[in-house]
């Protein structure tokens, strides 16, 4: 069975790479086919991301386990048909944390038989450009100008009455 996934960079021109992978494949396969089809060399981290319809960004996958005691999820142990198991499933992609270029990633199809050899790019639209767009990230909105509001007396102490010889 193969996968036809969807790769679509987050830039502001239309830029994306249909795959074809099995369903066997790994997350870490798929990393290497969707970096190798932009153009990069898929050495940098990455990560996936779980997401939901409306691309609300969950639980990660990591390309390496960074944990302490070795127990982290990793794209190698997880397959392709794991993650993506039904048309319409959805991931976020990041790769290189330092540029942080990043992806929409769906699956547009499931395919139950195919004459390629997989993985292949089936279609390839738009040059990735050569460095990944800042990225604005923006927390909720938190009034904390009205800080004053806190009552000090109900739980914060002043910082110069604390004994810190004690700690």
């Amino acid at each position: 069975m193969a996968y036809k996934i969807r790769a679509i960079l987050d830039v502001k021109e239309d830029v994306f790479r249909d795959v074809l992978v099995y369903e066997t494949s790994s997350l870490e396969d798929l990393h290497f086919t969707i970096a190798k089809s932009f153009g990069f060399k898929g050495q940098e981290m990455a990560s996936f991301y779980l997401t939901d319809d409306d691309w609300e960004q969950g639980e990660e996958i990591p390309l390496f386990d960074v944990s302490e005691d070795g127990s982290a999820l990793t794209m190698s142990k997880f397959t392709v048909e794991q993650v993506l198991k039904l048309e319409g499933a959805k991931l976020i992609y990041v790769y290189d944390f330092f540029s942080m270029w990043t992806f929409y990633i769906e699956v547009t199809d499931i395919a139950y038989k195919t004459t390629e050899e997989l993985p292949f790019i089936a279609l390839s639209f738009g040059e990735a450009p050569d460095e990944a767009p800042e990225k604005e990230f923006t927390a909720e909105d938190n009034d904390f100008d009205d800080f004053d509001a806190f009552d000090r007396e109900d739980g914060f102490e002043n910082i110069d009455d604390l004994d810190l010889d004690n700690y």
